[in-house]
């Protein structure tokens, strides 16, 4: 069981460690909120049986304050989070925006504390100064020569998202973070139909293009741009990077733990730059590697006790 465990994990690093390099090449196509919507939509479609299969295993039944939960986090999670992850993808190098999505497990950790009173302890503390540190020498700010809008976007994307796997917690003890991920998916994405649908009014274009954001939220397009030459690339998009992506990611917790799983956050930062160097030509600077080792050593101090608490409970029980 745990090693068929260790597999999903294998999967879901190596699925999510391509995610900005794929999405970069998408850059001039389509629109990052149409992107954004589209693969979510077809990534909560692909879910929907794994989904269905938990509720009428476990019984449950869901009410309308459920799917009003459920559009909540998805406003938060794909709405506003993805959608900045998406265009911090188009703005700056898709390596930065894979190293830095990286310390998501540090915001939920620090999040957690705040909102939902859990404990924080010294290598949590360790960890996030270790990651700020690391994100600072990456950024590098004397010599900064990456987009500044790139990089705000690549932070407040994971901040969000933070937010997202926060209040969403609840939910996931309740229904399975199958569930929750399919319904905020789908929810999510109808939310962001409607954002396309508004940009499409006269007045709202007009007035968008008045203010210098008409390349965002005037006349956003909702299928062109999938041509038969870019169809294997959109839906490598929509169906592997997100809805398998995600289905194998849960997989892992349920056969694992959520500090095991969180390895593919460990892993990704060293993955994805060179994935962006294979694909993308990409270089990777000095800055980068020695803020990826900062990173590194962050998750690390943040998963390690956990791992360790968990192996000396495997050998207690055996």
């Amino acid at each position: 069981m745990l090693k068929k465990g260790y597999i999903y994990i294998l999967l879901t690093t190596l699925i999510f460690s391509s995610m900005e390099v794929i999405l970069k090449m998408t850059g001039g196509i389509f629109h990052p909120l149409q992107i954004t919507a589209l693969r979510f939509f077809i990534g909560g479609l692909v879910l929907i049986p794994f989904a269905v299969r938990i509720l009428r295993q476990n019984h449950i039944t869901l009410q309308g304050k459920d799917i009003l939960c459920f559009a909540g986090l998805g406003f938060l999670g794909m709405f506003l989070s993805m959608n900045l992850y998406q265009m911090a993808v188009q703005e700056t190098k898709a390596s930065v925006v894979g190293v830095l999505f990286s310390s998501n497990p540090i915001f939920v950790t620090i999040l957690a504390f705040f909102l939902l009173r859990e404990p924080i302890r010294k290598h949590h503390v360790l960890a996030l100064l270790l990651d700020i540190i690391g994100i600072v020498v990456i950024i590098d700010p004397l010599h900064n020569t990456l987009s500044p809008l790139g990089i705000a976007l690549s932070l407040g994307a994971p901040l969000l998202f933070a937010f997202y796997g926060v209040f969403g917690k609840r939910s996931c003890a309740r229904f399975g973070g199958v569930v929750v991920t399919c319904m905020s998916f789908l929810l999510g994405s109808a939310e962001m139909f409607l954002m396309m649908g508004i940009t499409h009014i006269p007045a709202v274009a007009q007035s968008a293009q008045q203010a210098g954001l008409g390349k965002l939220f005037a006349n956003v397009p909702f299928f062109s741009g999938i041509t038969l030459s870019v169809l294997p690339l959109f839906l490598f998009i929509c169906i592997v990077n997100t809805g398998i992506g995600f289905a194998c990611y849960f997989k892992a917790m349920e056969m694992t733990s959520a500090h095991e799983t969180s390895l593919v956050f460990f892993f990704k930062p060293i993955i994805a730059p060179l994935f962006a160097l294979a694909i993308l030509g990409e270089e990777i600077p000095l800055s980068m590697m020695i803020g990826i080792v900062f990173i590194l050593l962050g998750s690390l101090s943040s998963i390690l006790p956990a791992l360790l608490n968990i192996r000396k409970k495997e050998q207690a029980d055996s």
